[in-house]
């Protein structure tokens, strides 16, 4: 945390290659994070791009409040996601299963992933939102619990309480499927 912190003063001084470290660090995690949640890896990308895009706007205001600035990030992230889910019924939109599907891959596998995604997608549809924003912080964005209940504003035993609940609701979702 002490590296990022530096990293983030650099970066608030207007450091490049210092802002360009923690991009680095995070647009996969924030990706990942927005791809679960829309369902779309092109959007997804360009969400996380603008994710970057506000923060280096807006480095300036980050302060230090022993919440890491990658939770931050997160909370950009998810008001962006939530502003795109306000507005994606207004606008077609590629599915991630079909996005996520090779054309050179063998048919039969391909085939089956795409089932298997269409399933995950579905299954994660049925949980509460809470539940798709646990999911996709703690295994697409591939966060601590601690740093989850921070970006969510919940404590540690309530983000693990909600994990838990979805995780068993997507493994009912998924047998019955």
């Amino acid at each position: 945390m002490q590296d990022e912190q530096s990293l983030v003063q650099r970066a608030q001084q207007g450091d490049q290659e210092a802002f360009t470290r923690l991009y680095e660090e995070y647009f996969n995690r924030i990706y990942r994070y927005a791809a679960l949640r829309i369902g779309n890896q092109a959007e997804a990308e360009d969400m996380a791009q603008q994710v970057f895009l506000s923060a280096i706007r807006s480095i300036s205001s980050f302060k230090w409040r022993n919440v890491p600035f990658s939770a931050w990030l997160f909370r950009i992230a998810h008001n962006q996601v939530v502003d795109y889910l306000r507005k994606r019924s207004r606008r077609p939109t590629t599915s991630l299963e079909e996005s996520l599907v090779g054309s050179g891959d063998d048919p039969q596998r391909t085939a089956e992933h795409k089932l298997d995604i269409e399933q995950l997608i579905l299954a994660t549809r049925q949980l509460t939102p809470a539940q798709q924003e646990v999911i996709s912080l703690r295994f697409a964005s591939e966060l601590p619990t601690a740093q989850v209940a921070k970006i969510m504003g919940k404590s540690q035993g309530a983000v693990k309480a909600l994990q838990h609940s979805a995780i068993v609701a997507l493994r009912k979702a998924l047998l019955v499927g």
